[in-house]
């Protein structure tokens, strides 16, 4: 029988997550991105630390090179208020109001 995984050898998967974490409705928020290769998370960013973390050698270089964006750590920063805050109030609807 052919071998499975052979078919899929030259499969990558990068994937990225947001979490928002709501406590006491939008009082207080948190953001949580999280990247991964091939089901390794290998960076991510917490809007409570306000800087992305290196979780391996590959993700901390990644991490230096963002972090020294000014401009996109300001959009990062401001996610929670954007992402989640607007999530938030667009399906309160569907989730908190039920």
């Amino acid at each position: 029988a052919p071998d499975p995984y052979l078919a899929h050898a030259g499969v990558f998967q990068e994937m990225g997550k947001v979490e928002c974490h709501f406590i006491s409705g939008t009082e207080r928020v948190r953001l949580l991105e999280r990247h991964s290769y091939n089901r390794e998370q290998y960076l991510h960013f917490d809007s409570d630390v306000g800087i992305h973390v290196g979780d391996t050698p590959n993700g901390e270089k990644v991490t230096r090179y963002w972090d020294s964006d000014q401009e996109w750590m300001e959009y990062q920063r401001c996610a929670v208020d954007t992402y989640c805050r607007h999530s938030y109030e667009v399906f309160r609807p569907f989730s908190v109001d039920r």
